[in-house]
Order: structure tokens, then sequence, then C-alpha cells
């Protein structure tokens, strides 16, 4: 790697707006959206993100992030470890005095992530379709500052889920958030599995898609 692309990110777009997920969900937050993705989940809904964007220097992303004068910040894609520099970059935010997450599909090593960012990791379920991609030795890795999300379609999913979270003792480790296909699975279905199996489990929704239209970016 020539020393020009080891201060390049290709990132599809930067954005403010209201955390919609994980247990941050309603608080403000800018988003930095790196492109690129290595699983094609079938309830995907930032496939724009898979080949679109620009690169960006950190200085450049860290400029922009700067300019929305929010201290909490995710980094998102795509998958956002699929890039190396990814890792860098949230070392930097950190050291800037940011609150950072970083939303990742479970599927990468996340040990090399910085210690003071605050991981939201997915575990996949069968009817995305990429349930076997999941690198299940990630768990070993989580702190209490981490989250694990499922995202459920149907009940195989949910009966898979539960399976998962009792065999690694999940809930104690960090919390465990489940939530339903936008579209597919209806949210009071999943709040009424939930509470059938007694699961100490945290339901959420997308937040953002009830408060903008679902199909729209930047949010």
């Amino acid at each position: 790697m020539d020393k020009k692309a080891e201060n390049i990110l290709k990132v599809n777009e930067i954005f403010y707006s209201i955390q919609g997920e994980s247990t941050y969900a309603g608080l403000p937050c800018v988003f930095i959206r790196l492109t690129y993705c290595n699983l094609r989940c079938a309830y995907c809904d930032t496939e724009y993100a898979f080949y679109e964007g620009e690169d960006l220097t950190f200085d450049q992303i860290l400029d922009r992030v700067k300019q929305f004068g929010c201290n909490l910040v995710e980094v998102t894609g795509g998958e956002p470890l699929v890039q190396k520099n990814a890792l860098f970059l949230m070392t930097l935010l950190c050291d800037a005095g940011y609150e950072v997450l970083l939303e990742t599909g479970g599927h990468i090593d996340i040990s090399r992530v910085d210690a003071r960012v605050k991981r939201i990791m997915d575990i996949k379920c069968p009817s995305g379709g990429e349930a076997d991609k999941t690198l299940f030795s990630n768990i070993e890795h989580l702190r209490n500052s981490d989250q694990v999300k499922f995202v459920i379609g149907d009940r195989r999913d949910f009966d898979y889920a539960a399976e998962i979270v009792r065999k690694y003792r999940l809930t104690e480790k960090c919390p465990v958030l489940f939530s339903p296909v936008f579209g597919k699975l209806e949210n009071k279905t999943l709040a009424e599995w939930i509470l059938d199996e007694r699961l100490p489990v945290r339901m959420q929704i997308q937040l953002q898609k009830y408060i903008w239209d679902a199909q729209r970016r930047g949010v």
C-alpha cells in the first residue's frame, strides 16, 4: 500500500441524524457510512453503499464530522471493517474526544477495534442468507459496553436467535437487541414472542424509518 492510500477511506456518506437503533436510539448522532460490504443480506437497506463513495482523507472526514457539533459518532456501512483504515479512523475519533460507535456485521474480527469504541455487532439469522458467515469467536471479545443485534425476519430466525442468546449467555456479557425486519415482521409479533419466551433482550425498531421515508438516504 502506498503512503497516499494509507491516509484514505472510501466514504459513502457523512450525515447528521437521530440514532435509530441500539441503546442510543433517539440521540442526535453523526454517521460515517463507509463503502463496501462482503455480505449480501436479503433484508439489506443500504445496498447503495456496496460500491458508491468518494475517497476522503482522515483530515477531511474529521473536518466534516466537526461541522455538526455533535459528540456521538457512529461508523457504519456497508461493512466498515472491510476497509482496514477504518480501525485508525476510529482511534482518531476517540483521540478527538468523540463517543464512538461501530456497527458491524459480526463476520470480521472485532478484537483489533480500539477499546474505547462501543461495538454494535450483528449475529446474522437464517432468513438473511448469511448466517453461516458469523464469526462466533467474536463473542469472546465482547465487553459490557458493546451490544449484540439480531435482525429477525420470521419465527425460525427468532428461535435461532434465542438459542444463540442462551447458548453463549449473551445477556450476561452485554445488551442484546432484537429487531424486526422492516416491512416483513410485525412489531407486535416480535414483542409477543419475546414476552412468551421470557427473553431478557431489548426489542428495538428502526426509529429512523418511522420518522422519515423508509427509502430515504442520509437518515
